[in-house]
């Protein structure tokens, strides 16, 4: 993966993806943890081979962002949960790259100008003045539409829709604070209607970066976003790893968006999270299915599945969430000063008919 001194490599937050990434970074020849940045007291002073089930490294954690800002390395994989508001990590992420720091983050970041130059504006300013880079990267947000999704798109020479369709299964899920929180399950909309509060309001931003990258790589500009978001309560009361979702209770979130490109392409992205598949039609059963609909259609199923029965079923996509992260170093830090995102073949034709 490199040639030369090993990366010196900072991991930000140890949750369990965290904790899965810095294995990662212990584990390669060509990477060299240094710090971890702990969101616990419990953890702070702690050698990272103990918190990463590794053996002992004389590195300890800290909980003091002031000590990773002042510690030597090369790159910090940021990967905190992500916040309300949305913008609540930028000035971290700010000090990090005015600090000399090349910065890969999980939280966001994908595509900031999405936003407009006054949030993306200080972001670019920090990764300049340090002389480093800022790249958000994932799985969705992150690969599903941006990297494979736009390369699919090369084969079609007229792009009338794409549609990406997700559907991710929170029952073997264990985390109260994300299931019943990040992902809104569990809630009543008697009492509070989820699609109208600061949760919709955190993924249409997040997810408004997926379809700027989209529009923009495929050679046109959005001019309009759709929310269409959906509801799904629960039958009867289901019991999932984190807790039990009672009975008319939200037991699916549907989070959807289309978005009207100035060329005539439309934009679908939807985001199920649920607490039972069997809720959804069977149209709905792979991890994504992917449409293109032109000249010609494509079809794409993708799913990311773990082998090992004894392990818990999310840690494939954690998995594969960190393996996209720390392959992206090396390209993160030789890109030029700035923001990052790779980039699909270029497709700039796509729209001439023929």
């Amino acid at each position: 993966m490199y040639l030369g001194e090993a990366i010196r490599v900072v991991q930000w937050a140890s949750g369990s993806m965290g904790r899965t990434a810095m294995r990662m970074v212990i584990d390669h020849a060509d990477l060299d943890l240094v710090g971890t940045l702990v969101y616990s007291a419990s953890k702070h002073g702690m050698d990272v081979g103990e918190i990463a089930r590794r053996p002992p490294s004389g590195v300890l954690a800290t909980d003091n962002i002031e000590e990773i800002i002042k510690t030597h390395a090369d790159v910090v994989l940021h990967m905190p949960r992500i916040t309300l508001p949305y913008d609540a990590l930028v000035p971290d992420i700010i000090r990090l790259l005015e600090s000399g720091k090349n910065v890969i983050s999980t939280a966001g970041f994908h595509w900031p100008d999405a936003h407009g130059e006054r949030y993306a504006g200080p972001l670019r300013a920090a990764a300049i003045k340090g002389n480093v880079t800022l790249a958000g990267v994932g799985v969705n947000p992150g690969m599903v539409a941006e990297r494979l999704m736009m390369a699919a798109s090369a084969m079609s020479v007229e792009t009338d829709r794409i549609e990406i369709f997700e559907t991710v299964d929170a029952s073997a899920m264990a985390s109260p604070d994300f299931v019943f929180g990040l992902m809104g399950l569990g809630s009543d909309p008697a009492e509070k209607d989820i699609r109208q509060g600061p949760l919709s309001k955190l993924y249409g931003v997040l997810f408004s970066e997926v379809l700027y990258f989209c529009a923009n790589h495929l050679g046109s500009k959005i001019a309009a976003i759709e929310p269409d978001h959906q509801l799904t309560l629960a039958p009867r009361d289901i019991a999932v790893a984190a807790g039990t979702i009672a009975k008319d209770t939200v037991a699916a979130t549907e989070w959807r968006w289309t978005a009207y490109l100035e060329n005539g392409t439309e934009l679908l992205l939807s985001i199920v999270w649920t607490a039972d598949r069997s809720l959804h039609d069977s149209d709905r059963q792979g991890h994504w299915v992917m449409n293109i609909k032109g000249r010609p259609d494509i079809k794409m199923t993708l799913d990311i599945s773990e082998a090992d029965p004894a392990k818990p079923p999310s840690r494939a996509l954690t998995d594969a969430v960190c393996a996209v992260a720390i392959n992206a170093i090396p390209e993160v830090i030789a890109a030029p000063a700035g923001l990052f995102a790779f980039q699909p073949p270029s497709i700039s034709l796509q729209r001439q008919k023929v």
